[in-house]
């Protein structure tokens, strides 16, 4: 017999800002997210987590995304912040657990915690950081089983009281244990993204939200039924995961932008996560607010 859960309810949609922290001065970084605290119709903020530009100057300037997150988390007081998404690739799951709970405690419990499977091989302007840094690139199918297990060991440190071994395909660990905590109980949000079958039942299993770069909606929307049935056949309730959209931000169109949003809530995703494009022109966050979100 399959789970029957109860009808869902249709959420109160928030929005956020992400500012992609390639090509531009952290003094504009911060005073977008300064601005944007203030400014109560934009809930969270996002940075990303690339080692190089995937976009303009391939040399140009770009930050760690963790290290940055953490610095904003201490220069901001309102907002949830998080990277979207972290490459599970970057880091050992453990010590990523650390750095995630440094964040959560500087931030005052406000940290979503991104991640995702990392670049694919599809995307060789992603993959080039890879080899830059001397990290390890293996095959897709590799790095959604390491999703899978680095998810699990993740959740075990913020969670568990005593020291315990993993011995996983991907990850094995003698004596993990997490001290101090996060602030947030029994863990921050889990945000998973990605729009593969493979890593759509990674997002079943472990994540609180999901989150697909926008773009083609009819796409999302099947991807999003995908999920459904992922969850069903675990037996975890599908309105159990927030649907959240990533969608470009147009400065010159912003009637674009608008339509844009309308579709994707009216397509059950009442996360969204509003691309900003740098140069940041001034007011960047209250025209966001005014002209893109006021009347959603």
């Amino acid at each position: 017999m399959s789970a029957v859960f109860p009808a869902a309810e249709t959420k109160r949609p928030s929005f956020g800002i992400a500012t992609p922290p390639m090509q531009v001065a952290y003094q504009d970084l911060l005073r977008v997210w300064r601005e944007a605290d203030t400014i109560p119709e934009i809930e969270h903020a996002w940075l990303f987590d690339h080692l190089m530009p995937i976009g303009g100057d391939p040399d140009g300037p770009i930050f760690e995304g963790w290290t940055l997150l953490c610095a904003l988390a201490a220069q901001s007081e309102r907002m949830r912040l998080g990277l979207l998404v972290t490459s599970n690739r970057f880091r050992p799951p453990a010590m990523l657990a650390k750095i995630a709970t440094t964040v959560d405690i500087v931030s005052g419990g406000r940290l979503d915690f991104g991640i995702g499977a990392g670049s694919r091989p599809s995307h060789p302007i992603a993959r080039r950081e890879y080899e830059a840094h001397g990290l390890p690139y293996h095959d897709f199918a590799h790095s959604v089983g390491s999703l899978a297990e680095a998810c699990t060991i993740i959740r075990r440190l913020w969670t568990e009281d005593a020291p315990f071994d993993f011995d996983g395909t991907y990850h094995q660990l003698t004596g993990a244990f997490g001290n101090p905590k996060p602030v947030q109980r029994p863990h921050p949000p889990i945000i998973v993204g990605g729009r593969a079958a493979s890593t759509l039942r990674v997002v079943a299993e472990h994540a609180d939200l999901w989150n697909i770069p926008g773009g083609d909606i009819e796409d999302a929307v099947s991807r999003s039924a995908l999920l459904d049935r992922y969850c069903i056949e675990i037996g975890r309730d599908p309105a159990a995961i927030t649907r959240s959209i990533f969608l470009g931000v147009s400065y010159d169109r912003p009637e674009t932008t608008r339509a844009s949003i309308a579709e994707a809530l009216g397509a059950g995703f009442s996360h969204v996560v509003l691309g900003l494009g740098s140069p940041y022109p001034a007011g960047a966050a209250r025209w966001v607010a005014d002209e893109l979100i006021a009347g959603q």
